[in-house]
């Protein structure tokens, strides 16, 4: 079938995108290869789609057609169609869900035969290079007469049109499609078919799974979850998909399992979805108001809410009472500290919601705490488990807590840092008691022990810019003189002895036993265990949940997050910070990674990258053996981005090198790598006489070396070899880079030549 004729289907809703299939995720570096492909004639690879009943099978983009009539579903070329469309008919595509700019833009050089996006700087006011979609739109006509204007020769203009032809003919290619049919071809089967045509990819989650399930009876399921979602988000919560649905599941079946939502009607879903909402706003609400967890960074154990949206939805009016919210609370901590569902969570969940659910609402919440206590052995929490180090530990959010719900007063305006007083979570900064650079520099090298919780705390911002890198033998007492009472509020050991570098190990060990004591008179508030009678000396241990790697400070943070901002400016999904790395059989944790993305910054298309700052060897091999690509620097980070994933080959280049043609920027970094003379770029030599002998991409003109694209563009070429000049091909010093450093070299003042 014809290229066009498939995207005239496509615009009536005859072929469409069945629910389970994931959004548009091309970069632009693949968009511009497949039209350089199509250009060149290249193969492309078939279709693959499914013919339904449109009545039978909901999808994406199949509302302009009646019930009843057929429609292809496409299993494989979502992105390939995707892209021709946009670029062919100007805008997406009824069922797009994606980043358009990956497809707007693209242009195309009639003489170099070069594709690349719009560079003003590159393109503006050269009719040479035309707007692809305005050629597939208006046709040649119009395009060819700028083009004879500006040069003024017949029989370049002839050339220039017959590629634009060529190009615009692409909508003409044939390109086969697979259809599969018949009354055997289930959901299962059709989701079975299209994991095993995009094995490259990753592959449907068991949420996947059961949402498409859902959408085929409840077409809106999807975008009313994305609904939530982003109002989360806003909030400053990232919740994934499959998160909620789990939610939805415990509500609408008992049951943990995705598997239980296969033969869920619309009706029931809709009602538990929106019950789910409802409850996971109180929750939220709840922890919030009271737990001072207020953003995702210190709101660990994500998925024992699904846990309580059941136990809300059966309790109904009885779980607003004080004693009942004080147990959630409890449970919900012990929960998230411990890492209750950072293993086999599907089969804890329904472990769990089957305790619930056996003994009932009244009773359920003492049944969980007692489950808690037979798995964990001890809820109670001691000084050793705030040895753990970087605010990836699960007691980084206890410290937070403890700082919201406490007494605990900011050091700079001696104001309660209680939730609501200060407003967000962004007016509170962790600050080291110990600046990091104090502490090496008084021979602390470990650093564990630099960046241990015990050595955290929050301020204000200002506070926190106001202390800046003194040492606390120099602010403490002038916190004390402004604000009595300030340090102890923070949990800070009162000897001045203590404050002076050489006895930084015990003041650790000090602060660490007031802050488990201050952890335990809280959580005993909201729930009464019986007492610790143990009296094991103290022991720094390495708690289960600690690993290496995790934030250093502030200036690692601000760092990630001028990363995450830069990411998300360019429409791709911002990193998640402090990726709890675990082992995929076991579920250990094994580090921190800074910010990782661990789907790729293409879901399904790119491998997992992550950016780690100032860490040791052992962990980039860890990251790396996970299959991740690793890092180590921000920029060197974005360069990736932006050259692999977005297609800017030019990003990073110095400002000599903005303008040359992409297939010119190998030889651009060779000049960097090997640190030649700066050439002039798309540069005209003249002849003694005036005369134009050509346009060049690098010209060094003092060196008499210049390299030339192309032939028509360069016809004066022997001419100029004659006065001396060394020519090269494009071609020629990208496949053998070293002919410019032999030609420049035996040019230049101190060659043995």
């Amino acid at each position: 079938m014809k290229i066009s004729t498939l995207l005239d289907q496509i615009e009536i809703g005859q072929i469409a995108l069945p629910e389970f299939q994931r959004g548009y995720v091309w970069n632009r570096d693949q968009v511009r290869g497949l039209v350089r492909s199509l250009y060149k004639r290249y193969p492309v690879g078939s279709l693959l789609a499914w013919i339904t009943d449109s009545s039978q099978a909901q999808g994406r983009g199949t509302s302009a057609l009646a019930s009843g009539q057929q429609v292809k579903m496409l299993l494989d070329g979502q992105q390939r169609m995707t892209s021709l469309y946009g670029i062919i008919k100007g805008q997406p595509p009824a069922f797009f869900d994606g980043d358009a700019n990956a497809f707007r833009g693209l242009y195309f050089h009639v003489e170099t035969e070069e594709f690349s996006f719009y560079m003003a700087s590159k393109m503006q006011g050269n009719p040479l290079w035309v707007d692809v979609t305005r050629l597939m739109k208006e046709g040649v006509d119009n395009i060819l007469e700028e083009i004879q204007e500006c040069t003024q020769d017949f029989k370049r203009t002839t050339h220039c049109g017959n590629r634009l032809n060529r190009l615009r003919d692409v909508r003409e290619i044939d390109v086969h499609i697979e259809d599969v049919s018949g009354p055997e071809m289930t959901l299962d089967v059709v989701v079975d078919i299209f994991n095993r045509v995009n094995s490259g990819g990753r592959k449907l989650s068991k949420g996947d799974l059961a949402l498409a399930r859902i959408c085929s009876v409840e077409p809106d399921a999807r975008s009313r979850m994305r609904k939530a979602l982003d109002h989360w988000n806003d909030s400053g919560f990232g919740f994934t998909l499959d998160w909620l649905l789990r939610s939805v599941t415990t509500i609408a079946t008992g049951d943990a399992r995705f598997s239980a939502l296969h033969e869920l009607d619309a009706s029931t879903f809709n009602s538990a979805l929106q019950r789910s909402i409802n409850h996971i706003n109180t929750i939220l609400d709840l922890i919030g108001a009271r737990l001072g967890l207020d953003h995702q960074q210190v709101l660990t154990g994500h998925f024992a809410i699904p846990i309580l949206a059941r136990f809300l939805d059966e309790a109904g009016g009885a779980a607003q009472d004080h004693e009942t919210q004080n147990k959630i609370l409890f449970w919900y901590v012990q929960t998230a500290i411990w890492g209750r569902y950072s293993g086999s969570t599907e089969s804890v969940l329904s472990r769990d919601l089957n305790i619930l659910l056996d003994v009932g609402p009244e009773a359920g919440l003492d049944a969980l705490i007692r489950e808690l206590q037979l798995w964990r052995g001890n809820l109670r929490i001691r000084p050793e488990h705030f040895t753990g180090w970087s605010r990836g530990n699960r007691f980084y959010s206890i410290l937070y807590m403890l700082t919201r719900v406490g007494e605990a007063q900011d050091w700079g305006s001696g104001l309660p840092l209680k939730k609501g007083l200060l407003g967000k979570n962004t007016s509170l900064e962790v600050h080291h008691i110990f600046p990091r650079d104090f502490l090496k520099k008084s021979g602390h090298d470990n650093k564990k022990a630099i960046n241990a919780l015990g050595n955290f705390c929050f301020l204000t911002k200002n506070s926190n810019l106001q202390i800046s890198n003194r040492p606390p033998h120099e602010y403490f007492s002038e916190v004390e003189s402004q604000h009595p009472g300030a340090l102890a509020s923070q949990w800070i050991p009162q000897d001045p002895e203590l404050w002076k570098p050489e006895n930084y190990p015990e003041f650790l060990r000090q602060r660490q036993a007031l802050l488990a004591a201050a952890a335990n008179a809280f959580l005993d508030t909201l729930y009464n265990l019986p007492s610790d009678d143990s009296s094991v000396a103290y022991e720094a241990i390495e708690q289960g949940e600690s690993a290496p790697g995790g934030i250093a400070d502030a200036e690692e943070e601000k760092q990630l997050d001028d990363v995450n901002e830069w990411v998300s400016e360019r429409g791709l999904p911002a990193g998640e910070k402090e990726f709890e790395l675990r082992d995929s059989d076991t579920g250990e944790l094994k580090a921190f990674l800074d910010l990782a993305w661990p789907e790729g910054l293409q879901e399904g298309l790119s491998d997992p990258v992550a950016l780690i700052l100032n860490e040791e060897m052992g962990l980039f091999k860890l990251a790396t053996n996970a299959g991740f690509q690793v890092f180590d620097d921000a920029e060197s980070f974005r360069v990736y981005a932006a050259r692999k994933v977005l297609g800017d080959l030019h990003y990073g280049l110095p400002e000599w090198a903005q303008q040359v043609e992409d297939t010119a920027i190998p030889v651009v970094n060779h000049i960097i790598k090997s640190d030649l003379p700066v050439p002039e770029c798309g540069a005209e030599i003249q002849m003694d006489s005036g005369e134009v002998a050509g346009e060049f991409e690098f010209v060094w003109d003092d060196q008499r070396v210049a390299v030339w694209v192309s032939s028509e563009r360069a016809p004066q070429r022997a001419m100029l070899a004659a006065k001396g000049w060394r020519l090269f091909s494009l071609e020629e010093v990208v496949e053998l880079p070293k002919l410019l450093e032999v030609a420049l070299d035996s040019t230049l003042p101190n060659s043995k030549n």
